[in-house]
Order: C-alpha cells, then sequence, then structure tokens
C-alpha cells in the first residue's frame, strides 16, 4: 500500500487478498489482484495523483464482480487446457484438439 493510505484501502487490500488467496490464488497473485483492486478505487474516488481511463469510466471492481476474469464465454483456452493436461501427466495430449483435451482434464 502507498505511504499515507486510509484506514478504509487498507482493510480493503487485505480483504481483497484474503479472498484470493482462498480461491486458491498463490501469495504473489493476491497481493497483485488487491493491489489492483484498490489502485482502481483509489482511482475512482480521486484519491490518487494519477488515473487511468479506463480506471476513472469504467465499472467499478466491486460492481464488477469478475465478469472479465479468466474464463470468457468459450471456457479455457486451448493453451489453459493443455498446460493442465500436462500437470495432470495426460497421455497423447499434444495430438488432442480442444473438445479432446477439455474432456481429458474433466472440464
Amino acid at each position: 500500500m502507498p505511504r499515507g493510505s486510509s484506514p478504509k484501502r487498507e482493510r480493503q487490500y487485505e480483504h481483497s487478498r484474503q479472498s484470493a488467496k482462498e480461491r486458491g490464488e498463490s501469495s504473489k497473485r493476491a497481493k497483485e489482484i488487491a493491489a489492483r483492486t484498490v489502485n482502481k478505487e483509489r482511482a475512482r474516488s480521486g484519491e490518487s495523483k494519477t488515473a487511468s481511463k479506463s480506471s476513472t469510466q469504467d465499472i467499478s471492481s466491486g460492481r464488477r464482480g469478475g465478469q472479465r476474469s479468466h474464463r470468457g464465454a468459450g471456457g479455457p483456452t486451448k493453451a489453459q487446457l493443455y498446460a493442465e493436461a500436462r500437470r495432470r501427466g495426460v497421455k497423447g495430449r499434444s495430438s488432442m484438439n480442444k473438445a479432446q483435451l477439455a474432456r481429458a482434464v474433466g472440464r
């Protein structure tokens, strides 16, 4: 958190970080998510010196609630499915298409 942040933003950061950890994110990723969330809220409320256009004109991160998170309408990408198959040790994954990979990893 930047110097001089309010207690409210400190609580918001900790809450966001803890929520991300509970969802299974790594500590590093949880801190990044929390910092981005708090920084966007600070920009929207005029607490930061600089703010991007998307921070001030987009819907708030709390209201958005994961609408644009990792999975779009098509679900995970073939590359994501392939990585999951590799982690699970699926045989023949290199010759599989996206649908076959999805079935092999159980999605």
